[in-house]
C-alpha cells in the first residue's frame, strides 16, 4: 500500500495563511481596544469640556466683578485691565489643567512642569522678545504713564492711544493710520505724553520792524491774545524779545491752552496768528520781509558792472555786424 507524504509547498502556504490571519486578528483586536477605550473615555472628554466652559464663564464673571469694583475710578483704568486680563487668563489656565487631568489618563500638572523645565532654556531664548513685551506691558498697565485716550509721542510716531494690550500698544496717528508699538519700546525709551496735564503751553515767533516801538507791539499782541477764546484765562501769556535779526526784532509769544490735544493746539495757533496779524496791521506796526543792502561803492562791484557793460557792448556789435551781412 503506497505511503502518502505531506507536500512542503502546501505546508508553507498554510503557515503563511495562518500568520496573516493572526496579524489581521491582532489589528482588529487593537482597533477594537482603541475604540472601546475611546468610548469609555467619552464621559471624561465631555466632563473636561464642561470644566473648560465653567472656568471660561468664571473668567467672564471675574472680569465683570473687577470692573464693578475698580471701573468707576478713572485713574485706575489700566490697573483694571491688568486684573481682568491676567486674572482671566489664570482662571482659564487652571480650568485647562483640571480638564487635562480628567481627559488624559496619567496626566498631572507636575509632569507638565517637569516637561517645561527641561525646555525652559530653549523656550526662554526663542520667546525672549515676547516675554519682554509681556512684562513691559504689565508694568505699563500698573505704573500708568499714560492711559487710553492720551496723545503720546514715541520715536517717529505720534497719535492717540486706542488700546493698551499686554504685548503691544495701539495708537491712531493724526492722519488716520494705526500703529502698533511693542511695549518694550515704550517702557525702555523716552516717551512724551502731550495730554498728561490739563494745560499745555504754545508759542509763536513774531518779527517787528526796527522803527516800531517794542512795548507798543507787546501791548497790541496782549490785546489780541485776550480776544482769542482758545487761550487759557488761568495763566497769563508772556511776550519776550529774544533776538535782533537781520531785518526784524524777534519776539516770542507764549500762551497756555486748557485742552492739550492736537486738534485744540492747531486751532489755537491758527486763531492766535490771525488775531496778532490783524492787531499789528491795525496799529500800523510793520512786520517786514528780509531786507538785503548792496553797497555799490565797493571796487569789486564797479569792476563787475564794467565787465557786464563790456559784454553787452560786444553783444550789440556782433548783432549789428550780423545784420549788415544779412542785408
Amino acid at each position: 500500500m503506497p505511503t502518502s507524504e505531506a507536500d512542503p509547498t502546501l505546508s508553507a502556504e498554510a503557515a503563511a495563511t495562518t500568520a496573516d490571519a493572526l496579524t489581521y486578528q491582532s489589528i482588529i483586536d487593537s482597533a477594537n481596544g482603541i475604540l472601546i477605550g475611546f468610548v469609555e473615555r467619552i464621559p471624561y472628554f465631555v466632563a473636561s469640556i464642561i470644566v473648560i466652559l465653567i472656568f471660561w464663564f468664571l473668567s467672564i464673571v471675574f472680569k465683570k466683578i473687577v470692573y464693578k469694583l475698580l471701573g468707576s475710578r478713572s485713574r485706575h483704568q489700566n490697573l483694571v485691565k491688568v486684573f481682568q486680563r491676567v486674572g482671566g487668563a489664570l482662571i482659564i489656565f487652571i480650568g485647562l489643567m483640571i480638564a487635562m487631568v480628567i481627559a488624559v489618563p496619567g496626566f498631572t500638572p507636575t509632569k507638565l512642569i517637569g516637561a517645561l523645565g527641561i525646555g525652559s532654556v530653549a523656550i526662554g531664548f526663542a520667546f525672549k522678545d515676547i516675554f519682554q513685551n509681556l512684562l513691559s506691558g504689565i508694568l505699563l498697565l500698573i505704573s500708568e504713564p499714560f492711559r487710553i485716550g492720551d496723545q503720546i509721542v514715541s520715536g517717529d510716531y505720534e497719535g492717540t492711544v486706542e488700546d493698551i494690550k499686554i504685548r503691544a500698544t495701539t495708537i491712531k496717528t493724526y492722519d488716520g493710520r494705526q500703529v502698533v508699538i511693542p511695549n518694550s519700546d515704550l517702557y525702555t525709551s523716552a516717551l512724551t505724553v502731550n495730554t498728561a496735564y490739563k494745560q499745555r503751553r504754545l508759542q509763536l515767533a513774531v518779527g517787528i520792524g526796527y522803527a516800531d516801538d517794542i512795548n507798543e507791539a507787546k501791548a497790541e499782541i496782549m490785546q489780541a491774545l485776550s480776544r482769542a477764546d482758545t487761550v487759557s484765562k488761568e495763566a497769563t501769556p508772556t511776550i519776550i524779545a529774544v533776538n535782533l535779526g537781520d531785518s526784524t526784532i524777534d519776539l516770542i509769544v507764549r500762551w497756555f491752552i486748557d485742552d492739550g490735544t492736537q486738534a485744540n493746539k492747531v486751532s489755537s495757533i491758527d486763531q492766535v496768528l490771525i488775531e496778532v496779524k490783524t492787531a499789528l496791521d491795525a496799529a500800523g506796526i510793520d512786520m517786514p520781509f528780509p531786507v538785503r543792502t548792496l553797497d555799490m561803492s565797493d571796487p569789486s562791484v564797479k569792476a563787475m558792472v564794467k565787465s557786464l557793460n563790456k559784454q553787452n557792448d560786444a553783444s550789440k556789435d556782433q548783432t549789428e555786424t550780423t545784420s549788415l551781412i544779412t542785408e
